[in-house]
């Protein structure tokens, strides 16, 4: 299949290779040229322009870095008017929701097809052909790129019709890795704070506490939050001793200050009572989501 590729940052290039590698004709485009010359070498074609590669490709893949690149490079470029009545333009960058439903919208108009396929992983995992992929878009065009897919991915999630419904979830997971990272800081500054290694502290977090999102996810989303194994007020008691312990020492925790807020709202409202997973349902009210 002649393949185009636009986009050859680390995750580009690393998406690229594997889908050269896979037996493809790869036309390649970048705004600098030295990602371009290094996988021709490997025996893709440079392409001189983005309107190239989208006139030249059956399917072509984008990898650009925001909202405004993507404006650039696939809009106002001319590019999509240049390709194929039926070709797909497969989206694996993380990109706003809204500028997905207008890609999707403009695609349909040139009688094209838009797939977004934003991917979670880091570089070195593209490399190694192990991403997963939130796959969304028409049913006809998501099942004839999944072979293109599988050549990056190890799995591939599918998110449904609607293109945009794979930037949320992309969007969502990113936010809770940010999350993340916040957490480990401030818990890691906790322990230092108080004699004890973050490595020590992380080393008992991986090994017990990440994996409880797949203990806690199912009650969230059933809302069990009864019998409740772990009272919410006992979770605000945990919260209150780590902000004031951190408080003792000068380490600032303002997500601790945010949960503390947040454990109150759901004891106001009448908590008490439930599983500390209820928590999450002071989210869900917030966004007119729950009684």
């Amino acid at each position: 299949m002649k393949i185009g590729f636009i986009g050859l940052g680390h995750m580009g290039s690393a998406i690229a290779r594997n889908l050269l590698e896979g037996g493809h004709e790869l036309i390649a485009w970048n705004r600098s040229p030295e990602p371009v010359k290094a996988l021709a070498q490997a025996g893709a074609r440079a392409a001189e322009a983005p309107v190239d590669v989208f006139a030249a490709a059956e399917v072509v893949f984008s990898m650009l870095a925001d909202d405004a690149v993507v404006e650039s490079v696939v809009l106002n470029s001319g590019a999509l008017d240049a390709a194929k009545p039926g070709a797909i333009h497969v989206n694996v960058a993380t990109i706003s929701v809204a500028l997905a439903d207008r890609l999707e919208r403009l695609h349909r108009d040139r009688g094209l097809s838009y797939v977004a396929a934003p991917v979670l992983g880091r570089p070195d995992v593209a490399a190694a052909g192990n991403l997963i992929v939130l796959a969304a878009g028409e049913t006809v065009a998501v099942d004839r790129v999944r072979p293109l897919l599988a050549l990056f991915a190890r799995r591939i999630f599918p998110m449904g019709e609607q293109s945009s419904r794979a930037n949320v979830v992309k969007l969502a997971c990113n936010f809770a890795l940010a999350a993340m990272l916040e957490t480990l800081g401030e818990a890691g500054a906790l322990a230092a704070t108080n004699g004890v290694a973050p490595e020590t502290l992380f080393e008992v977090m991986t090994e017990t506490v990440f994996p409880a999102y797949k203990t806690y996810a199912p009650l969230i989303t059933e809302r069990r939050f009864r019998p409740a194994s772990f009272a919410l007020p006992l979770g605000f008691k945990d919260v209150r001793l780590a902000l004031q312990a951190a408080e003792a020492k000068h380490a600032a925790m303002p997500i601790a200050s945010v949960l503390h807020d947040q454990f109150l709202a759901a004891i106001a409202h009448g908590d008490s009572e439930l599983d500390w997973s209820a928590l999450s349902m002071v989210a869900f009210r917030a966004a007119g989501l729950a009684a």
